[in-house]
């Protein structure tokens, strides 16, 4: 399929991270671009906002008369259900209808790809790393899965000769790509529904590393069982980071990397698992050839991403952080974060969670890692693309978590207690539809 003889695009599920980054890009390279989505999103907003004409009702009469043409791609989210009308109306036509990992595994076949996969950190990782060959003025496009703050997008540049991609696990999405230079920043279990086990997962990690050949061009953390350079903190690996110190609200830490000792480099997100971010990164770019200082430049000045410990409040007496952590490890890491931070202060998490399914799988490890902040407020969990599954409810997770200052609560009662709350640090965390409720909680708390 060529690309170049497609005239208009059409997006079943436009208002995805994923999804809309995909928009953007077709809308800046000419195309012609529309799309459904359930509901209307400060994204789809923006999206609207752009030019791309999107409707919220699942209605072929609301599909623009100009579609209904051969030279119009139709890309869908896995989410939708087979039942979906538009769906099964351009199946039944047989127009081209692709998965946006196929559309991708087509943009980067045609570009020098930077790959980032893993099961944790690849919407910093590649954000960080679509910043520094951007900023280094390489001719780049860097599709990402969340709004960087740098650029208010989750598309970053223009460029045709390279790509930046988020390598996503899910559906084994990561196989459609063509990568030249890749990593993978972590391995843990996750969507289980899809894979079955923690074995059948890490065989797919492994078939993703195996489409980079020379493995000079393949990053993993220290300790990762996949052929690779290895990175690390305060370890022996190919590129390590140590003398890590605070400065001004920064990190600032040294870099030892086959060729050069990089000294005090600063960036400024906080938390062990950015810094790790980071480096993976800097790897990736030194390797292809970024010059040192155009680097250190471009970590320093990177803002970071919305919903990645994301600072609303930030004062003396109140601070509120959001988080889309999801996964056990990831709240682990916002855990580890936020007590670096504020230790001796009082932490109140709410958390969302996101799956039926993927709670089922990590309820104890959940229960685990949310007992360690000072108090709990639990949402219902947020389905996304899945029935309930009997039994499975934040009530039965409540009942695990062991800290005793805890609480399930409505979404629509959460501003009211948070208000009347005497926790120093709030955190929202969850991959739902908590972030849509990020800007009225700080509006109340302010």
């Amino acid at each position: 399929m060529n690309l170049n003889q497609i005239h208009n695009v059409y997006f079943i599920g436009v208002g995805g991270i994923g999804m809309s980054a995909l928009a953007r890009y077709f809308k800046n390279i000419g195309k012609q671009v529309a799309g459904y989505d359930k509901t209307p999103t400060t994204l789809t907003n923006e999206l609207i906002a752009e030019g791309i004409t999107i409707h919220f009702d699942d209605d072929i009469q609301q599909i623009p008369k100009d579609y209904f043409v051969d030279n119009t791609l139709v890309i869908v989210t896995p989410a939708v259900p087979i039942s979906h009308a538009e769906w099964n109306y351009f199946t039944e036509r047989d127009y081209v209808i692709k998965k946006r990992a196929e559309v991708l595994g087509l943009i980067t076949k045609d570009t020098f790809c930077f790959a980032v996969a893993g099961t944790h950190g690849k919407t910093t990782t590649s954000s960080i790393l679509g910043h520094i060959l951007y900023e280094s003025g390489l001719d780049v496009t860097a599709f990402l899965g969340g709004i960087v703050e740098n650029y208010h997008s989750n598309l970053i540049g223009t460029g045709k000769t390279i790509s930046v991609v988020e390598a996503d696990e899910f559906d084994r999405s990561f196989l459609h790509l063509h990568p030249d230079i890749a990593c993978v920043t972590s391995m843990d279990a996750d969507h289980l529904d899809i894979y079955g086990d923690k074995k059948a997962i890490e065989e797919s990690f492994r078939a993703f590393a195996d489409k980079v050949a020379d493995k000079s061009k393949m990053f993993v953390p220290k300790g990762l069982d996949l052929d690779g350079l290895t990175i690390a903190i305060n370890n022996d690996a190919t590129f390590k980071a140590y003398n890590i110190r605070v400065q001004d609200s920064s990190y600032v830490f040294d870099v030892q990397t086959p060729s050069e000792v990089i000294k005090d480099i600063a960036f400024r997100l906080p938390g062990h698992h950015n810094l790790m971010n980071a480096l993976m990164a800097l790897a990736m770019a030194k390797t292809y050839g970024v010059e040192t200082a155009l680097i250190c430049k471009a970590l320093a000045s990177f803002k970071g991403v919305q919903r990645r410990f994301s600072y609303q409040i930030n004062t003396e007496n109140k601070v509120y952080i959001d988080d889309y952590a999801h996964h056990p490890t990831e709240i682990n890491a916002v855990h580890q974060a936020v007590r670096e931070l504020y230790p001796g202060k009082k932490i109140l998490a709410v958390f969302q969670p996101h799956l039926f399914s993927r709670t089922q799988d990590f309820a104890d490890d959940f229960a685990q890692v949310l007992s360690q902040f000072d108090s709990i407020i639990l949402l219902d969990i947020y389905p996304a693309r899945e029935q309930p599954i009997e039994g499975v409810t934040s009530s039965w997770l409540l009942s695990k978590i062991t800290n005793t200052s805890k609480q399930l609560i409505a979404k629509k009662d959460l501003i009211e207690v948070l208000v009347t709350s005497e926790a120093q640090v709030i955190v929202t965390i969850g991959a739902g539809d908590i972030g849509e409720m990020v800007l009225s909680i700080k509006k109340a708390l302010l």
